[in-house]
């Protein structure tokens, strides 16, 4: 039987491509930019506890896929998608002592949270949006009563993130790239 050299060539790509597929979603990382539905963030008391949090993540099979730090604010990003954070107090202060949240992507962060913040209230809990909380990034937050100690974290996707070990910062948007 004669099979024309093309065909296999083509059979061997598709295969080694099917087990590199593989190795990578054993790891939780896929090469395709499926749709991110949002992080989970939780803020730590000091570097040193990030890294104790972060290292024990990894020892149980939750391992770091970058680090992702602003001027103020250190974020270590796992591979799936929970970020561990250190936070400066008047960040914590600003949201009305929230340390965690529950991070949203959209296109448009103001305009959803205050989407977010009007369906709150109309649904009875107290809802303040908060802007500006980390400079030239264009996250927005809503504080709510209806979660305790967290907040509602909208941003855009468009976030440059480097592996483990590189310097990684926050993007520089312009005016007109973060709606008002």
């Amino acid at each position: 039987m004669f099979v024309p050299i093309g065909m296999l060539v083509i059979l061997g790509l598709l295969l080694a491509f099917a087990g590199f597929w593989c190795v990578l979603s054993l790891y939780g990382w896929t090469p395709l930019p499926f749709f991110n539905p949002g992080p989970r963030l939780f803020s730590t008391s000091s570097t040193e506890a990030k890294r104790a949090i972060v290292d024990l993540l990894s020892r149980h099979g939750l391992k770091e896929r970058c680090q992702f730090d602003g001027d103020e604010i250190q974020r270590s990003i796992m591979l799936d998608g929970t970020i561990i954070v250190v936070v400066p107090e008047h960040v914590i202060e600003k949201l009305d002592g929230a340390t965690s949240c529950i991070g949203l992507v959209t296109q448009k962060p103001v305009s959803a949270a205050r989407e977010a913040a009007d369906l709150l209230r109309a649904s009875g809990f107290s809802a303040k949006v908060v802007f500006d909380v980390e400079p030239n990034d264009p996250m927005t937050f809503v504080v709510t009563n209806a979660l305790r100690g967290s907040a509602l974290q909208f941003g855009m996707r468009d976030r440059q993130m480097r592996p483990v070990g590189q310097i990684n910062r926050p993007k520089s948007y312009s005016a007109n790239e973060i709606e008002t």
